[in-house]
């Protein structure tokens, strides 16, 4: 992954999310009076410390020079709230210009300020070696140390080193954790909730983003409480939780509005179209996307822009007007996807390949494949590394944050023992009872770590709800079993399965009834298949299976099998509904005999014969076209 791809990556969704005032100890009466409004309306912030700048004498920059740094600390916090980086980056580095003291937390707020200000790789370095000479004027653990150990790890994060920033946010963590400094401790919370989730590691992304909004909440901190709720709706659209994510984009644009906040606005905007894009609500996702699309322009942000662009070409393509999606994918691959968000450089291709596909330009769409896969299969291996990195490195964090709490308890053992020499009997004891506790305590953190990694191993492969394997591991399974089928010339058929009517059970009977349904069919189906095959949740209801060693007429007993156990699934349902559909799906199924090479390309076949499916009238099975056999199950009552 590029650097830069990463931080136009977070530019939308970091930037802005962790507010750095409230962490520095600052004293100021200007700043102290005005910050409380900065995060519970930004744009009425700005409004009030304009006015007081424009009332200010001509000389009050000699005169009052920590007042004037004051007033341009609390604007840039407002402009960064706001997502307008280069007016944030102007109005702290106004304020640096009028204080000298290295150590002073008024001129830390704006050092940290105007470095979060930055997204191009190279900036974000100077801005670090920054911070790191802030620091080392420092008391090693001391609050501001805190804070810009937290700011440090965010740029770390911007400039792709997530190993970094994990170290980094998990010691400002445990620090303000130790030195009960809550906001401090909530702030590197909110950086690794963002790490995390850039990661794969969305479960724990979540706990900690939800740690953040009950803070802000209690605080009453509206603007930072849209942001907060925006980071959860993110974790949950990777989650595949579409529904609970609309409702929190939702709700961060209701705040946002309310804010005067308009690029909040717009980014909920898009997030909300993607997720109905998910769900297949197309019309409704091009609206909300073309509302979008204007802000985002006016604000330059090249990166959001063009994933606005992606998402409108995704709906054309699902809309059957695969030219138009071609020529907007060709704007937006113009560059090669080194001026997007990196993870929608791979989905834009397998787009452009899908819309290329069916006006027959099968060169354009096998190149455009060859690259998705290339993506696809690079990305997974990042993630992979990445997740392990941040295990380790969190627990390198843990190890040394310890270590150092032992020496600091040693030094002061050893300064009381050279003014009371009497006792030194008693502190060598004591000493020994602390060893060996740490000892202990150290072997139990060794212990319950390795266990925490293996959890976050299991919870990186397996879905939640069902207890399936995830997208991510089916992929990474059903992959392996491609490879072998090919290599060994054995036959393999893919199946994607889809519920009928599934959104009328969640209206009808609640999202808890639909999630049971999912739940057992996962438990049940386990009695269905053999030992080798493979059966993961792909998104929301729908489900990949991949049967091994399985041609066309054993895969369709195998989907018989399951069907019927489907058909026994009682829904549960608080008021009775007559007419409530019975459990069912749709399936389409493609095979190795049809020469696909790749996962993408078997599972797209499988896709489309899905839709066939679908549009017959569902409860029903289609095979793909490619294939030289043809079968089809009448609908079932």
């Amino acid at each position: 992954m590029r650097a830069g791809a990463t931080a136009l990556a977070i530019g939308g969704w970091l930037l802005g999310t962790v507010a750095h005032a409230s962490c520095f100890a600052v004293r100021d009466p200007a700043f102290t009076a005005l910050y409380p409004l900065v995060a519970q309306n930004p744009s009425r912030a700005l409004a009030v410390v304009k006015a007081r700048i424009a009332a200010l004498p001509a000389t009050a920059s000699q005169s009052e020079p920590r007042t004037v740094a004051a007033l341009y600390a609390i604007q840039a916090n407002a402009y960064e709230a706001l997502t307008l980086t280069h007016a944030q980056r102007a109005a702290a580095g106004a304020g640096l210009h009028l204080l000298q003291g290295p150590t002073d937390p008024l001129r830390l707020e704006l050092l940290s300020n105007y470095a979060s200000s930055f997204t191009s790789p190279a900036a974000i370095a100077r801005a670090i070696v920054q911070i790191k000479q802030a620091r080392a004027l420092l008391r090693p653990g001391s609050r501001s140390d805190v804070c810009l150990e937290t700011t440090e790890g965010i740029l770390d994060m911007l400039r792709d080193r997530s190993d970094l920033a994990i170290r980094e946010l998990t010691q400002a963590y445990m620090q303000g954790q130790a030195l009960r400094l809550s906001d401090a401790r909530v702030e590197a919370g909110e950086g690794l909730a963002v790490v995390l989730r850039s990661m794969g590691d969305d479960h724990e992304a979540l706990a900690f983003a939800r740690q953040k909004i009950q803070w802000d909440q209690i605080h009453n901190a509206s603007e930072d409480l849209s942001q907060d709720i925006y980071i959860k709706g993110e974790i949950l659209r990777t989650m595949g939780r579409y529904h609970r994510a609309i409702a929190a984009f939702r709700q961060t644009r209701t705040l946002s509005a309310s804010l005067g906040d308009h690029q909040g606005v717009a980014y909920a905007d898009l997030r909300i179209c993607e997720a109905k894009i998910g769900l297949k609500q197309f019309a409704a996702a091009r609206r909300d996307c073309e509302r979008a699309a204007p802000v985002l322009t006016a604000g330059r942000i090249v990166g959001m822009i063009k994933e606005t662009q992606a998402q409108l070409a995704r709906i054309d393509l699902a809309e059957g007007h695969p030219a138009r999606a071609v020529k907007t994918l060709n704007r937006v691959l113009a560059a090669h996807g080194t001026d997007m968000v990196a993870y929608t450089v791979a989905p834009a291709y397998l787009a452009r390949a899908e819309a290329n596909a069916a006006l027959r330009h099968y060169t354009n769409a096998y190149r455009d494949l060859s690259t998705y896969l290339h993506l696809y299969k690079a990305s997974n291996r990042a993630n992979r590394t990445r997740l392990r990195e941040a295990l380790e490195v969190r627990f390198r964090a843990k190890q040394e944050f310890e270590r150092n709490a032992v020496l600091r308890h040693k030094l002061r053992l050893a300064s009381d023992e050279a003014v009371k020499q009497r006792q030194l009997l008693h502190w060598m004891e004591a000493a020994g009872i602390a060893g060996a506790l740490a000892i202990t305590l150290l072997s139990y953190i060794l212990i319950a770590d390795r266990r925490h990694r293996r959890q976050l191993v299991v919870l990186a492969n397996e879905d939640p709800l069902t207890g399936m394997p995830n997208r991510g591991h089916t992929a990474q399974l059903a992959t392996a079993a491609l490879e072998s089928a090919v290599e060994n010339s054995r036959p393999m058929t893919v199946a994607l399965l889809d519920f009928d009517f599934f959104k009328a059970i969640n209206d009808r009977c609640g999202h808890a009834a639909g999630d049971h349904v999912l739940r057992q069919f996962a438990r049940l189906s386990r009695s269905a298949l053999r030992t080798g095959d493979i059966l993961g949740r792909w998104g929301g209801e729908e489900f990949l299976l991949v049967l091994p060693d399985a041609p066309l007429d054993a895969a369709l007993a195998t989907i018989e099998r399951l069907r019927l156990l489907a058909l026994g699934i009682q829904i549960p349902c608080p008021t009775p509904h007559t007419d409530l559909p019975r459990v069912t799906f749709s399936a389409g199924l493609a095979t190795t005999a049809e020469g696909p090479r790749t996962l993408d390309e078997i599972v797209a076949r499988a896709d489309t014969a899905l839709y066939e499916a679908k549009d017959a009238g569902r409860d029903a099975v289609r095979i793909s076209r490619a294939h030289t056999q043809s079968a089809s199950e009448p609908r079932r009552a």
